[in-house]
């Protein structure tokens, strides 16, 4: 197992992380694709076995019971374990009850409650990593920053993190961590794959620029990109998009089904999955950290480790990134045009 830099921290992290979101049962938004407890604690055991030492999972993943189940998993290997968890939303996601104007958010409050229950559940007295879920617009940043400093300062969290900001909150996060000479976010979880390159416009540059460490959510586009999907046919029954049927739809189009085709061919060649390939093409890029691997099954996770090996050629990233490149907009549109005319006159 390869290990990697967490940005600019002194944190190392293996390059494939283990995601808990699916572990345990769900009456919520991962309800009808989360694993099984049997299968869950394989997958976590295998996945230690073959070196990866991040466990990646939230206070509200199967309502509190993948913190639980990670907890009591690490009794004893604590010490070769690295837990990353989150908080801003409440247990249930609101939907099991109302939650109280307090349960969620990024507000001091709401914060300091969420990481006492988090380690109560993962039963430990420090969390390595502990990130905000996703950027609150109705709290100052001043105020979310103090609270994860104090947490620090106790010594109750390691590291802190962000996942799902925008680039001007992100940017801004850090030029207030600055001033305010609190301990600033040190990586962004975020959404990246073949599929979803959109990261690639403003965050993945401010995260290279500020020395934040890459951690990638939802590498395989919710498993689209693992091969199990096919032109013109419906999701296989009882897979992730099967259920998330709206999900399917979205990426049911032309330029996904011929991206398909060319993580096929390259497959072929390497004698490796769609899987491997697509995860081997983000290993690749230098921003990256580590891959967040949310699988149900032991053997999904085998197949994911496969990318560890597969060594892509110059000439296959650039046929994954011409097939995969996305209609880029205003202002970045402009800045290709005006790069691409400068190439030509100096060339």
């Amino acid at each position: 197992m390869e290990i990697r830099r967490l940005g600019a921290s002194g944190l190392r992290v293996s390059a494939l992380s283990l995601g808990g979101m699916l572990f345990g049962a769900s009456q919520t938004l991962m309800k009808g694709v989360t694993s099984s407890e049997e299968e869950a604690r394989r997958i976590f055991d295998r996945a230690l076995e073959a070196g990866i030492n991040l466990v990646d999972t939230a206070n509200v993943y199967t309502e509190g019971r993948s913190e639980e189940l990670i907890g009591e998993w690490a009794a004893g290997k604590r010490d070769q374990l690295l837990i990353a968890t989150k908080c801003r939303f409440p247990i249930g996601h609101g939907m099991l009850r109302k939650p109280g104007p307090n349960d969620w958010g990024l507000s001091r409050r709401a914060i300091m409650t969420a990481c006492e229950e988090s380690l109560r559940r993962l039963k430990t007295d420090v969390i390595d990593l502990y990130q905000v879920h996703l950027q609150d617009r109705n709290v100052a940043i001043d105020e979310t920053l103090r609270a994860l400093d104090d947490l620090v300062t106790e010594g109750k969290v390691r590291y802190i993190g962000c996942a799902n900001y925008a680039g001007y909150s992100l940017v801004e996060s850090l030029w207030a961590a600055d001033r305010l000479r609190t301990h600033r976010y040190e990586s962004i979880q975020l959404q990246w794959s073949l599929v979803q390159r959109s990261a690639e416009r403003e965050l993945i540059p401010a995260a290279a620029a500020f020395g934040l460490g890459v951690l990638v959510w939802s590498p395989l586009s919710r498993g689209f990109l693992s091969g199990k999907y096919q032109r013109g046919k419906t999701a296989p029954a009882g897979s992730r998009l099967d259920v998330h049927k709206d999900t399917f739809r979205a990426l049911d189009t032309e330029k996904n089904w011929n991206l398909l085709e060319v993580v096929g061919r390259i497959a072929e060649q390497h004698e490796a999955t769609h899987a491997a390939v697509s995860l081997a093409w983000l290993l690749a890029r230098p921003q990256t950290s580590s891959l967040i691997l949310g699988v149900r099954t032991e053997a999904e996770l085998d197949e994911n480790l496969r990318a560890l090996s597969v060594k892509l050629t110059s000439e296959d990233l650039k046929a994954l990134d011409e097939a995969s490149c996305p209609a880029w907009d205003y202002p970045w549109d402009v800045f290709r045009d005006t790069e691409a005319m400068e190439a030509r006159l100096l060339a």
